[in-house]
């Protein structure tokens, strides 16, 4: 399998001199064509920053980030954006949807910022919707959604198109178990179908998804398995 994702002696310091925190130190991680990884660790561990770095959010104090054999270092911000909306798709935390817009208007924007007629893009919009079971949904406005609704508005944004990474910061943390499910599983389909996915998450029954899982602890790799059970990996992870 051919790597989309490599990150190679990756680090990222935040601030400087006595106050610098180093998020990530000298990391190296990969995220092949076909796999569903799982990064897992407590909280400060560097997870959401590693994800930051993967999706050309952030750049690294040192070592490349690779996306289709482009280093995103090398890319000006228009190229780099570029990335963002035709290759790589991106689950936030906190959602990220324009409230001025609707459903289906947050998900097809990637696509008509990239030259996509507006009716066509609107159609794949209410397609991916559909997909993460919110198609009726289409023409609401975020703020008149739940949580769990805004949720998978923002999931259908990033799997729209043909995205080749798709990176998921804890997606299924606004829903209930059942639609976690059905979202964990359109992650797995996905990258069946021959696109890398990255899974931040607290829970084992999450990772248990994902072809590998790689534990952080304090900005490093501390365990890696394709086969051992999660729960022998958390043990190892955290040494108990």
């Amino acid at each position: 399998m051919s790597a989309v994702l490599t990150l190679d002696r990756v680090s990222r310091v935040h601030g400087e001199g006595a106050s610098a925190v180093e998020a990530l130190k000298s990391v190296t991680f990969t995220a092949a064509a076909g796999e569903l990884v799982a990064v897992m660790g407590p909280s400060g561990s560097g997870k959401s920053t590693l994800l930051t770095l993967a999706g050309g959010l952030d750049s690294p104090t040192s070592g490349t980030v690779t996306v289709e054999g482009a280093d995103l270092g090398s890319l000006g911000l228009k190229d780099r954006a570029r990335m963002r909306r035709t290759a790589i798709g991106y689950v936030f935390q906190d959602f990220n949807l324009i409230p001025a817009l609707t459903a289906a208007e947050n998900v097809a924007l990637p696509l008509e910022l990239d030259g996509q007629r507006p009716r066509a893009a609107r159609a794949a919009a209410r397609l991916a919707l559909d997909e993460v079971g919110i198609g009726h949904l289409a023409d609401r406005f975020p703020d008149d959604m739940s949580g769990g609704q805004a949720q998978r508005v923002a999931i259908a944004r990033a799997v729209v198109g043909e995205r080749r990474l798709i990176l998921a910061d804890e997606p299924t943390g606004a829903l209930d178990t059942e639609t976690g499910e059905d979202i964990l599983q359109l992650l797995r389909a996905r990258c069946d179908a021959g696109a890398a996915g990255v899974l931040v998450t607290h829970e084992a029954r999450h990772a248990a998804w994902a072809d590998r899982v790689v534990f952080l602890r304090d900005g490093v790799v501390v365990d890696e398995s394709g086969s051992a059970p999660v729960d022998a990996l958390l043990d190892a992870g955290q040494g108990r």
